[in-house]
């Protein structure tokens, strides 16, 4: 199946970490310029699909084509090129140096650094705390500031496709909505964002896309909406797993 408006597939992918397969033949595609988020049991390959299609695994078999290239086995710097950057799970900031610091370590990647003050300073307006903090220290930043401090360091190297893992471990309720809008506000300004997130229906109900792995395969690939309706879903919002299509359309 090819998708016209996709700006990111995977066709029959299999990765994992040393002798162990956690991906087995996945196949995804990705929207261009929506927000798909990805959801499963623990285990089932949603953090090694990032990781594989960033390049940080290797690709054992199978396609992977971000923008209409074949990006299989493309090391991270390649990727971070390309148009993709990733927000990995949990805090990766530094947590000794300013905030500006790390906005400005966030544009090291920038083959030209003369515009990197300017893109700091479009930051800076996109997130006025960001602003109001710019001299702290990152570690004295709240959960959620941290967090944002995270996706704008990402945002300075002008993505195309944002891959964001578990933004809200951590959070309070408020601060999981205020990050989601701002999720939404960067989809709304044409950035894709594929999304693997703790609380699934929240996030459903804010995306455009879901896509449901299990045991490193794609089980369902459709409408955020759609999802959200399937009767195969209630057991993974129960924790108790998804059963196989076929014996769940029995």
């Amino acid at each position: 199946m090819t998708t016209p408006d996709a700006i990111l597939s995977l066709t029959e992918v299999v990765s994992g970490y040393g002798k162990m397969t956690i991906l087995n033949g996945s196949t995804a595609h990705i929207r261009r310029g929506k927000i798909t988020t990805v959801i499963g049991p623990n285990g089932a390959g949603k953090s090694t699909l990032f990781k594989t299609v960033f390049g940080l695994l290797p690709v054992r078999t199978g396609k992977i084509s971000f923008d209409g290239r074949d990006t299989t086995n493309w090391s991270p710097r390649q990727m971070l090129d390309a148009g993709m950057c990733y927000v990995p799970q949990g805090r990766n900031i530094f947590s000794e140096l300013s905030v500006r610091h790390n906005l400005e370590l966030g544009g090291v990647a920038l083959a030209d650094q003369s515009g990197l003050p300017a893109r700091i300073e479009t930051m800076m307006q996109r997130f006025p705390i960001l602003r109001e903090k710019a001299t702290a220290q990152a570690s004295t930043l709240s959960g959620g500031q941290q967090k944002l401090l995270e996706v704008a360091r990402g945002l300075l190297l002008e993505p195309r496709l944002m891959l964001i893992d578990e933004p809200s471990i951590g959070l309070s309720p408020l601060m999981v909505q205020d990050v989601f809008a701002i999720l939404k506000g960067l989809r709304d300004n044409g950035v894709t964002i594929l999304l693997i997130e703790q609380n699934a229906k929240m996030a459903l109900q804010m995306s455009d896309y879901g896509l449901v792995l299990e045991q490193g395969q794609t089980r369902i690939e459709d409408t955020a909406s759609n999802i959200l309706a399937d009767p195969r879903i209630a057991e993974l919002f129960l924790g108790g797993g998804l059963k196989p299509l076929a014996s769940a359309a029995q």
